[in-house]
């Protein structure tokens, strides 16, 4: 198994440069500028991602972690949107704010084929901090916490083994791993303005200082696991 023995995710910025939206006129700001996007561009039709198996985790910003998981060879698609959570149809503010329980969260559909569930485990501890509780980077609050899910125990078994491996070869020193291993329940895709984020916002400044860079650091870490237009 793959593992990074160094702290993968550095602040690199000052606090005021996160994912969530500092007030509401902010979040109106980004709104405004992706209304035309009212369709989820770019993205396969689920008729196309029946033939594929789904995994679901939580690592900070979903900006972030949707463009990691689409450089991973054998992903077929990501979703950014929200999960852990017992609210339903929850929307970006509401999540973003810490006002429901949920965490901002991917959807990654796969070819096992190509790809394991074991490997996407390790592409998850290896594009994260698994150690820092609610935060991840800039950004702060329960909706951007470490969380792996599972969809059956045999799920489960890959994630607790994983961890135990890297407790064991003391990956995090004395820090200890406050992943979240949850039985997956239900996904809510975010709003279409979210979905390929990154690719179709390379200017925004969270996109440059934090998205991009703890991008860079994965595909250094895990050049083997990438597709061949993402080296």
């Amino acid at each position: 198994m793959k593992i990074v023995r160094t702290p993968f995710l550095i602040l690199l910025l000052m606090a005021s440069i996160s994912c969530q939206p500092k007030n509401k006129s902010d979040k109106q700001e980004v709104a405004q500028t992706e209304e035309s996007d009212t369709q989820m561009a770019g993205k396969m039709s689920e008729e196309q991602l029946q033939k594929y198996e789904t995994a679901y985790f939580a690592s900070g910003c979903f900006w972030c972690v949707e463009a990691i998981f689409e450089s991973v060879k054998g992903v077929k698609e990501v979703y950014s949107g929200y999960s852990g959570g017992a609210e339903k149809n929850p929307t970006y503010e509401e999540v973003s704010y810490g006002r429901t329980n949920h965490a901002e969260a991917v959807e990654v559909f796969y070819d096992p084929d190509v790809i394991s569930f074991t490997q996407l485990v390790q592409v998850f501890f290896g594009s994260h901090d698994p150690t820092t509780l609610n935060r991840q980077g800039p950004d702060r609050g329960a909706q951007y916490r470490s969380i792996a899910f599972y969809k059956n125990d045999k799920e489960k078994k890959i994630i607790l083994d994983y961890m135990d491996k890297l407790r064991s070869e003391n990956v995090y020193g004395d820090r200890a791993i406050v992943t979240e291993v949850t039985p997956f329940e239900k996904f809510y895709k975010a709003e279409a303005y979210h979905q390929d984020y990154e690719k179709r916002n390379p200017n925004n400044s969270y996109i440059r200082n934090v998205s991009i860079p703890r991008l860079n650091r994965f595909k250094e870490n895990f050049k083997s696991y990438l597709k061949e237009d993402a080296h």
